[in-house]
């Protein structure tokens, strides 16, 4: 017995290899009988992305055009690729691996890196919590590929060019792998094959100098990581911040009132987290759990990021009204399931109630007709009328003064619509939408040229000279002359 010392641990490294992530995101929501592949436009070529196994059993493969794949294979199902979602798929795959290890890395775009030193024990051994794994991934839908080593490098080779996960003997087992194992090129692994030097054991019996020489020291990097001669860290990932809280009841409630109640002290709670990290939340969902378990919602959509719950409380009230208690609600749960970081402002005595307000309202409107549907106009480039202004809705956009017009605009615009007159000088008299109208005061000319590299059919006639004018019988309507081509039109009315 020795003692005062201690005996480091071997490392325990699990890679995960999911060769057909994408893939398998797909189909487990949607279910497809038969060949299928996702496609990704590269280099003005729409080639396979990824495809499940039974493409891959057609002789299809990554990276071939699709218009062969479809000739090859006329049964073909394709879908577009989505390397973002997939990317947001294998983050949640790397959440569901923290039961096996708090310890979890990405390893390139579709597999994880675990180092389960001093966790495989509490599965029995590794084998056992390999085989945990692969049920729980083979019941999901997901196609994976394992790996243990005791280093980084020698899992990865493992995963992707071994059938056994977990070898007896690790030195033999690496040896036979070939060196496309070490995660080199694909130029430096034919170049090594050619030289006969095709398995990670030639590479070992080789001489380092002349490697290092021929190929860089990234090759002897690479090999010396697979044996564990060079230490190869693990960069774990982490986790978002996740703003939810919950309040469970003694005693089941069904009044609005003590919903209500239970709701601000909730709000007080997920508001502070949110001041104290400057987010603020765009959409709230209250979930309202009932004695019998069943469950209801209240998603609330803020029209401004927000972390001040007196503002955000009473917009739960409508929400809160329409829920049904059942025989009584027991537990309550408030999350943020958007939020945004939210500016740095200087602290002043100056009162903002009325954006306040106006983004309350927003809001209160947005719930019952949706938020997309309250708009406001923003300035554009151009001087053209109908270019001048844009449409953006109002909770996603902020407020513009940048209105450059120096001369008043129409509150509606509209197509041109002709009016009798031929001379530079506006009609005395005219009927427009079957009224018959009298101007009484005139203002103009204002020369307005078209925008020449844009296309509008509206503009093809050439400069217009533009009037404001009111009649008698109380309309104020905007007229333009065309003098190239003499005629009148009616484009706009002010308010």
């Amino acid at each position: 017995m020795f003692v005062g010392t201690q005996i480091k641990p071997t490392r325990q490294i699990v890679s995960l290899w999911f060769p057909r992530l994408a893939s398998d995101r797909i189909l487990r929501a949607r279910p497809i009988d038969g060949p299928f592949v996702l496609t990704l436009k590269e280099n003005n070529a729409n080639r396979i992305y990824c495809l499940n196994k039974a493409a891959e059993q057609q002789g299809l493969y990554r990276g071939m055009p699709f218009s062969d794949a479809c000739a090859f294979c006329p049964s073909l199902h394709s879908m577009p690729a989505d390397p973002h979602a997939d990317q947001h798929f294998l983050r949640t795959l790397r959440r569901w691996a923290n039961r096996y290890s708090p310890w979890i890395g990405l390893e390139g775009n579709d597999g994880l890196t675990l180092d389960a030193t001093g966790s495989t024990h509490l599965f029995g051994n590794e084998a056992t919590m390999i085989s945990d794994m692969q049920q729980r991934l083979a019941h999901a839908g997901i196609t994976a590929c394992f790996g243990v080593g005791t280093s980084r490098g020698a899992a990865w080779a493992l995963a992707h060019y071994s059938d056994a996960p977990v070898p007896d003997d690790m030195q033999a087992t690496l040896a036979v792998l070939p060196v496309a194992a070490l995660r080199i090129d694909h130029k430096t692994d034919v170049a090594l094959q050619r030289l006969g030097l095709r398995s990670i054991g030639d590479l070992i019996a080789t001489e380092r100098g002349p490697l290092a020489r021929r190929f860089g020291t990234n090759l002897l990097l690479r090999l010396d990581q697979v044996l564990g001669v060079q230490p190869e860290s693990i960069t774990p990932l982490k986790d978002p911040p996740h703003y939810a809280v919950r309040m469970t009841l003694p005693e089941p409630i069904g009044l609005c009132a003590d919903v209500m109640a239970g709701v601000e002290r909730l709000l007080s709670q997920l508001c502070h987290k949110l001041a104290a990290d400057g987010i603020g939340a765009r959409v709230l969902v209250l979930t309202l759990r009932r004695v019998d378990r069943e469950a209801q919602e209240v998603e609330l959509r803020l029209a401004r990021a927000l972390h001040d719950s007196a503002r955000i409380l009473p917009l739960f009230q409508r929400g809160v009204d329409d829920v049904d208690a059942g025989f009584g609600i027991d537990q309550l749960r408030l999350m943020a399931t958007q939020v945004e970081t939210l500016p740095v402002q200087q602290i002043s005595h100056v009162s903002n109630s009325g954006k306040d307000q106006l983004d309350d309202l927003i809001t209160r409107l947005g719930a019952r007709i949706g938020l997309e549907s309250i708009q406001r106009f923003l300035p554009a480039d151009s001087h053209i009328p109908e270019r001048s202004f844009i449409i953006a809705p109002a909770a996603f956009s902020k407020a513009d003064d940048a209105w450059t017009m120096s001369r008043p605009r129409p509150l509606h615009l509209f197509p041109p619509e002709a009016i009798a007159g031929h001379t530079p000088q506006p009609p005395d008299h005219f009927y427009w939408r079957r009224m018959a109208l009298t101007i009484g005061r005139r203002h103009g000319p204002e020369r307005i040229a078209p925008e020449w590299w844009m296309a509008d059919e509206y503009w093809r006639s050439g400069v217009r000279d533009y009037w404001r004018v009111e009649t008698r019988q109380g309309r104020r309507l905007w007229l333009f002359f065309t003098p190239q081509n003499p005629a009148w039109f009616v484009q706009g009315e002010f308010a």
